[in-house]
């Protein structure tokens, strides 16, 4: 007696071939795993164009920094006029520019930011902003100004008496347009003649542009020593 039992192919369960990718089931969703030749392609693309951005953003860096002009001839705070009154600091990455000068026993600051104007326009046709302070030597008073300098005209927006150090709560001082107008004159006058007169503002005008143009380049520069690393 054979110890083998023939069985009839025809008794055995049909399966059917499997795929080169698995699959599960589960519920009504399927979920396939196996190699998909859109995932490779991408993965490929991927590392192959990784550094297109940076290499991109370089060139048109340097591009800018090729066509980006200053202006050689205008002054720095190392060559100002003869007429000019006061020392001027000027940092480098620093956007608001530093006047100083003593008057008397008075000690004069003038701190000058460039308006934020539209590219084609001159600072001259908004005013100038600056921050006039006037403190006498061993006195915690001082007087704050706010000015606005134009071609023709120095505007005074605000006149404050301040205590040092300064309270976020001092009060600011009237509406300068509500002091008598003689009062008014007599505050333009008082700046007159510690300097703060309409002559410093044509050549400031120049300084701030060109200096606008300095801090652009270094900021270009900076960026590209950065990315290209």
């Amino acid at each position: 007696m054979s110890l083998f039992c023939p069985v009839s192919v025809a008794t055995l369960p049909f399966r059917p071939a499997r795929s080169p990718a698995a699959s599960l089931q589960t519920g009504a969703q399927r979920v396939t795993f196996g190699r998909s030749h859109q995932f490779s392609r991408l993965i490929s693309f991927s590392s192959t164009s990784a550094l297109t951005p940076s290499s991109n953003l370089v060139s048109l860096l340097e591009s800018e920094i090729e066509s980006s002009v200053i202006n050689e001839d205008a002054p720095d705070n190392d060559e100002l006029p003869e007429w000019f009154p006061f020392q001027m600091i000027d940092r480098p990455t620093e956007r608001v520019l530093h006047l100083t000068r003593k008057f008397g026993d008075e000690t004069i600051l003038v701190l000058i930011d460039r308006p934020k104007v539209p590219q084609d326009d001159e600072e001259l046709v908004f005013g100038i902003p600056m921050g006039v302070y006037v403190s006498k030597d061993d006195d915690g008073l001082r007087l704050k100004f706010g000015v606005k300098a134009f071609a023709d005209e120095i505007v005074i927006d605000s006149v404050a008496v301040q205590q040092r150090p300064e309270s976020k709560w001092s009060y600011q001082g009237p509406d300068i347009d509500d002091l008598d107008e003689n009062l008014q004159k007599a505050f333009n006058k008082f700046l007159e003649i510690r300097g703060i007169n309409p002559t410093i503002t044509d050549f400031l005008a120049d300084y701030l542009a060109n200096k606008d143009k300095r801090e652009h380049l270094r900021w270009l520069k900076d960026v590209k020593s950065f990315v290209d690393i």
